[in-house]
């Protein structure tokens, strides 16, 4: 179990009674509170970047951070067609809104002002495929952080179209780092967890509609390594009273966590492995998207290839700041 920053322990599991006690364990923890990035002052590459989706909490934390790196923000986004016209202050930038009839001829005449463009999507599931083809229709190279919608779509929507891009449904780098571990592990031992059960818990603020996709790309690696699981078997919880009571989250963070937890048991319920990592606000995520905004720009300006890359390929880059 690890703690958060209130110093109590943050765990998915209410008791350790709903699962058998056992002689064996193996447990590994990951617990990350938001920390401000600080500006640094060797980088100011004033890389013009969209946030599209800036009035939501994503959408304003990669604004504060981008701002703290020294990228430009575009003072356009897209929003709902409620949001249209409107012009919204977020972390001291106004920025107009448009809606979704506008969206084609505003993205055209931005990236003809703003060459260098990168957009930055934190918007909604139900708009991840249509964001995505507007970005490859205009050209524009784009990084999108907003999970759901018809993934395999996406994909082939965007390698049709030969862009730049980076998509990721995780964008926190040390999460990704932990995931990279898990399918190297899958890879060099399929089927060492054979016979295992396995249960997932995975807790997010209540405005997260969909299923964590990081907690699928976890489940995918315990399927090569044998486990059998079914992804609507995954226990999602969004109601804050359970996630103060049986979660553990600090109050502080219910509007912006994510918890996920893995439990697997041997067949003769003697052995028991617990992964957990713990998220609490969105700094992590923020500066992970800011750092693949940074790593796309790299690409676009050296002329590399033109392609999907996702933060794997960032955090090979090593440090981009």
């Amino acid at each position: 179990m690890s703690r958060g920053v209130n110093g109590k322990q943050h765990g998915i599991i209410p008791k350790r009674a709903a699962f058998p006690s056992v002689p064996v364990r193996a447990s590994l923890s990951m617990s990350t509170t938001a920390v401000e990035q600080k500006k640094s002052p060797s980088m100011d590459l004033a890389i013009p970047i969209m946030v599209n989706g800036c009035t939501g909490k994503m959408g304003n934390a990669v604004i504060k951070a981008a701002d703290s790196a020294g990228l430009h923000i575009v003072p356009v986004s897209f929003g709902a067609e409620k949001e249209s016209g409107k012009t919204v202050e977020v972390s001291g930038k106004e920025i107009l809104v448009h809606g979704p009839s506008e969206r084609e001829s505003v993205l055209a005449s931005l990236f003809n002002e703003y060459p260098n463009l990168i957009v930055v999507d934190y918007t909604v599931p139900d708009t991840v495929n249509d964001n995505a083809e507007l970005y490859s229709k205009v050209g524009v190279p784009f990084v999108m952080g907003t999970t759901g919608g018809d993934r395999d779509q996406l994909y082939k929507t965007v390698e049709e179209s030969n862009i730049y891009a980076v998509i990721s449904p995780q964008m926190g780098k040390q999460v990704v780092a932990f995931l990279a571990a898990m399918e190297i592990m899958a890879e060099q031992f399929p089927g060492a967890f054979s016979g295992y059960s396995l249960q997932v818990m995975e807790s997010h603020q209540s405005s997260k509609v969909d299923t964590s996709g990081t907690a699928k790309a976890v489940i995918s690696c315990f399927q090569k390594l044998g486990v059998s699981f079914d992804m609507d078997e995954i226990h999602m919880i969004r109601d804050p009273k359970q996630q103060l009571d049986m979660v553990g989250v600090p109050e502080e963070h219910l509007a912006g966590h994510a918890f996920h937890m893995y439990h697997l048991t041997s067949p003769d319920e003697t052995v028991s492995f617990e992964f957990q990592h713990n998220v609490c606000g969105r700094s992590i995520y923020a500066e992970g998207t800011v750092d693949a905004v940074l790593f796309l720009a790299k690409k676009v300006q050296s002329k590399a290839e033109k392609r999907i890359y996702n933060m794997i390929d960032v955090l090979r880059e090593g440090n981009m700041r």
